[in-house]
C-alpha cells in the first residue's frame, strides 16, 4: 500500500495466462481437447457406434427432451423441504429452481440475465449499456441499481459479487456476461437470506449456479445464432472422456464468439469467451479445474429523457449524441472438491482471478465520467458435512481478498483529464465462519438452523484525498431459523426468520469530496457497521389435484441500520427500511407433453421510515409482476417440436424527480412475450423465437433524475434462429 501514489492507472504484475490474447488461449485449448475426442471417435466399435446412434432416434410417440438428456421444468412438489440435505430446495423458504431444460426453452438472446425470466418476484437484465452487470433485483433491493447488488450470486462455489465497484456499477455488482446458457447446469434462488453458506451481499438472497461437466452429462455441439438487431454469435461445445490409469477424465470446453451491433444508434458489443472445465473422480471424492478467459469490448447509447421522447426524439437516439465505451478482461481458475457419494464429507473451492473492466458514462456533449476496477481476487472455502441418523450439520469457513486499484475519472472528449471523482488503492480482506444444521423431528417436521460471522479487513489508500486513506476492520452475526411441517402428503408449510448483511463500501468509509485532482487536501473517514437486515417468511406449497403445485409466501423484511449518507458528506448506519410483500405460484403438468404456469409478486411496502430532507419515502420497485406461459411437446414427422410462450408484466413502479426530488411518478406499464418453436431431428436442432415488448415508453431500464425518468428504450419486436448440431 502506497498512500502517496498518484497514478491510480499503474498496472500490477499479471499472470501469464491472462496476457495471453483469446484466440491463441482458444486454439492452444481446442489442440488438448480434440486430440482425446478424436481418439475416442476412432477407437468407437461398430456396437457402439450403432447405439450412440440409437439413442438419437425418437423411441416414443412423446420421446420429449429426453434426447438431449433434459428433464422438463423443474417444480417443487410438498414435502421437499422435509429432506436432510445441502441442496438449496431442503432450505424452509421459497427456493426457485431452474434445470437444463428450463433455460433451453427460454429466449435467452443477448442476456444471460433472461434464464430468470419465469422466477416469480425477479426482475433480472442487463441494462443495454455493453457489459455492465446483469441486474437482480428481489423482495424490494437493489432499488435504483440494475448491476445485481443485494442479491449473493455464487457460480461453482465462487462469489460473483465484485466490492466497491466503480466501473460505473457501484457497491456489490455481478458481471455474468462470461456465462453461456449452454454450460449451466442448474440454478437456485433462494428467496430471502436464510442459508448459511452464503455471505456479503446476502439480503434479499442467494443465487447458486452450478457449470455442467464433460463426458456422457453433456454433448458435443457446434451452434450458429442470429438475431434482429446485428447479434450473431458462434459456439462450440466439445465434450468427452480422456482415460488415465486411475481414472477418466472428463473434459468440456466452450469457446463462444458474440457479436451485437444493439438496437441502439452506436451501440456495439464484442465478445470472446473460453471455458475449460476437467472433472475427474478419485478416491471418494470428485474433483474439477476450470479456467475461463473473456474478453469484451463495447460502445453503449447511454440514457434518454422520456419527456424528450414523448416529444418526438427518436428511441434509438444516443445520449447527447456522445455514446459511451468500455471493454472488460477475465481470467479466472477454480478448484472444487466434493464427496463422490453421498453428501458427507469434505467440500473446497480455491480460486484466482484477474478483474479488470472500464466504463465510461455520458455525462454530456463533451465529458464522460470513466469508472476503473483493476483487480486480483483470490479465495478459498471450505465445508465439512456431517450427517448422523435424521439429522446433519455442515461446519465452513471462507476467505476472500481483493487487491487493486477502483478509480472514477473524467474525460472530455474521450481524453483524460486531471480531475477525478474518487480514486483508491484497495486491499480488501473477508474472511468468515458458518454453520448449518437440520433435524428431521418426526417424519413431517423438520427443523433448520444456522449462522454466520464475517469479518471485514480492509486498507484503503484514499489517493484522491489522502488525509482519508484508513483500514476498517468489523464485523457482523447473522443468524438463521426455520422450520417445515408436512401437514398433509398434499401440503407442506414453512416459516423461517433470518439476518443477512452486506459489507459497507469502500467509498462510505472513505469518502472522496467533491470532483478534483488527485493528493487534494481534506477527507472524511466513517466507521459505520456492515448494513443488516430481519427477514420472516411464511409459506406453503401444495398439490390440491393430479398434476397441480400451488406455492405462497409472504415476508416482511425490516433494515434498521441502513448506510445513509450525511450533509457534511459522511455515512452513518441510522436509515430504517421496510420492505413487506407476497408470492403466488400456480404450475400445472396438464400431459407429460404440456405444462402451464402463472405467477404474481406484489409488494405491498417498500419505503424509507425515515426519509431524509427532500428526498421520497418509496423505494423504486415495481409493486406488481405477473409472469405466465406454456410448454407443448409433440412428435412431427422424424422429430420432436417444442412450443413455448411466456409472459411478463412489470407496473406501478414510483420514482422521483425535481429538485429537490420529492415529485413522484409511476413508470410506464412494460410488458414482453416471448415466443419459441424448437424442433429436434436426428442430431440437429433448430430454435426459431421472437420478442414483443408493445408499449410505447415500457423498459425494464430505468431511473429517476431532476429532469425527468431517464431510461433505455427497447425494441417493439426482435426475431432469432440458432441452428445447432449435436456430435
Amino acid at each position: 500500500m502506497n498512500p502517496t501514489r498518484l497514478s491510480p492507472s499503474s498496472s500490477r504484475s499479471r499472470a501469464a495466462l491472462s496476457r495471453m490474447p483469446a484466440a491463441k488461449l482458444t486454439a492452444a485449448a481446442l489442440a488438448v481437447a480434440l486430440v482425446p475426442w478424436a481418439q475416442a471417435q476412432t477407437s468407437q466399435t461398430p456396437a457402439a457406434a450403432s447405439a450412440s446412434e440409437a439413442i438419437t432416434q425418437p423411441t416414443r410417440a412423446l420421446p420429449a427432451v429426453d434426447v438431449l438428456g433434459t428433464t422438463g421444468p423443474a417444480a417443487r412438489t410438498p414435502g421437499e423441504r422435509a429432506a436432510v440435505t445441502l441442496q438449496p430446495s431442503a432450505l424452509p423458504a421459497t427456493v426457485q429452481q431452474l434445470n437444463q431444460d428450463d433455460i433451453a426453452s427460454t429466449n435467452v438472446g443477448r442476456d444471460i440475465s433472461n434464464i430468470f425470466r419465469r422466477v416469480p418476484g425477479v426482475l433480472a437484465n442487463n441494462i443495454d449499456q455493453g457489459e455492465t452487470g446483469n441486474g437482480f433485483r428481489m423482495r424490494g433491493f437493489a432499488t435504483q441499481g440494475t448491476h445485481g447488488a443485494d442479491t449473493a450470486v455464487y457460480v461453482d462455489g465462487v462469489p460473483q459479487n465484485i466490492p466497491s465497484s466503480q466501473g460505473g456499477a457501484g457497491h456489490g455488482p455481478v458481471f455474468l456476461e462470461w456465462l453461456n446458457a449452454d454450460l449451466i447446469d442448474g440454478v437456485d434462488v433462494i428467496k430471502g437470506p436464510i442459508s448459511a453458506l452464503y455471505g456479503d451481499q446476502n439480503r434479499a438472497g442467494a443465487v447458486d449456479i452450478r457449470t455442467r461437466k464433460g463426458g456422457s452429462a453433456t454433448p458435443s455441439s457446434v451452434s450458429v445464432s442470429a438475431e434482429r438487431y446485428g447479434l450473431r454469435r458462434s459456439t462450440l461445445v466439445l465434450s468427452n472422456s480422456m482415460p488415465t490409469s486411475f481414472s477418466s477424465i472428463d473434459s468440456l470446453l466452450m469457446a463462444d464468439v458474440y457479436r451485437n451491433d444493439g438496437y441502439r444508434y452506436a451501440s456495439r458489443t464484442d465478445r470472446d469467451t473460453l471455458f475449460w472445465k476437467l472433472s475427474t473422480q478419485h478416491q471418494g471424492a470428485r474433483y474439477s479445474l476450470r479456467v475461463m478467459r473473456y474478453v469484451a469490448d463495447f460502445d453503449a447509447p447511454g440514457y434518454l429523457l422520456l419527456p424528450a421522447l414523448e416529444a418526438g426524439l427518436d428511441p434509438r437516439s444516443t445520449q447527447s449524441n456522445n455514446p459511451g465505451f468500455g471493454n472488460a478482461r477475465r481470467t479466472s481458475l477454480v478448484f472444487n472438491r466434493a464427496p463422490a457419494e453421498g453428501e458427507a464429507g469434505w467440500y473446497a473451492t480455491a480460486y484466482a482471478e484477474s478483474f479488470n473492466r472500464k466504463r465510461g458514462i455520458t455525462a454530456n456533449a463533451t465529458n464522460h465520467t470513466v469508472g476503473v476496477d483493476d483487480r486480483d481476487i483470490f479465495g478459498a472455502r471450505v465445508l465439512r458435512n456431517t450427517t448422523f441418523g435424521n439429522a446433519a450439520i455442515a461446519f465452513g469457513a471462507e476467505l476472500r481478498k481483493d487487491r487493486g486499484d477502483a478509480y472514477r475519472q473524467v474525460y472530455v472528449n474521450r481524453t483524460p483529464s486531471a480531475n477525478y471523482v474518487n480514486a483508491q488503492d484497495l486491499d480488501l480482506l473477508t474472511y468468515g465462519l458458518f454453520a448449518q444444521g437440520q433435524w428431521r423431528v418426526t417424519d413431517t417436521l423438520k427443523l433448520s438452523a444456522g449462522a454466520r460471522y464475517d469479518r471485514f479487513d480492509y486498507d484503503i489508500a484514499n489517493l484522491k484525498l489522502p488525509a482519508a486513506s484508513t483500514g476498517y476492520d468489523k464485523g457482523v452475526f447473522t443468524p438463521k431459523l426455520g422450520a417445515s411441517w408436512s401437514l398433509t402428503p398434499q401440503v407442506e408449510l414453512f416459516a423461517n426468520v433470518a439476518e443477512g448483511m452486506r459489507s459497507p463500501s469502500a467509498e462510505q468509509i472513505s469518502s472522496s469530496g467533491a470532483t478534483g485532482p488527485l493528493g487534494a487536501t481534506g477527507g472524511i473517514i466513517s466507521q459505520i457497521a456492515p448494513s443488516k437486515v430481519r427477514s420472516f417468511d411464511l409459506g406453503f406449497t401444495a398439490s390440491p389435484a393430479s398434476g397441480w403445485t400451488v406455492s405462497g409466501v409472504g415476508y416482511a423484511i425490516q433494515n434498521s441500520d441502513e448506510i445513509v449518507g450525511q450533509a457534511d458528506g459522511s455515512f452513518k448506519s441510522v436509515g430504517e427500511t421496510t420492505r413487506k410483500g407476497l408470492e403466488l405460484e400456480a404450475r400445472w403438468r396438464a400431459s407429460s407433453a404440456t405444462s402451464v404456469y402463472a405467477s404474481i409478486g406484489k409488494i405491498l411496502q417498500a419505503k424509507v421510515d425515515n426519509p431524509a430532507p427532500n428526498t421520497g419515502a418509496k423505494l423504486t420497485v415495481p409493486a406488481t409482476q405477473l409472469k405466465a406461459g406454456a410448454q407443448h411437446k409433440l412428435r412431427l414427422g422424424e422429430g420432436q417440436l417444442t412450443l413455448n410462450a411466456d409472459a411478463y408484466l412489470i407496473a406501478d413502479m414510483p420514482y422521483y424527480v425535481g429538485t429537490p426530488a420529492t415529485q413522484e411518478r409511476t413508470m410506464p406499464l412494460y410488458t414482453r412475450y416471448d415466443l419459441r418453436a424448437t424442433y429436434d431431428w436426428k442430431q440437429t436442432q433448430l430454435s426459431l423465437y421472437a420478442t414483443f415488448q408493445p408499449h410505447r415508453y415500457g423498459t425494464e431500464i430505468a431511473y429517476g433524475s431532476a429532469a425527468g425518468l431517464m431510461m433505455s428504450p427497447v425494441p417493439r419486436s426482435t426475431f432469432g434462429a440458432t441452428l445447432r448440431y449435436f456430435f
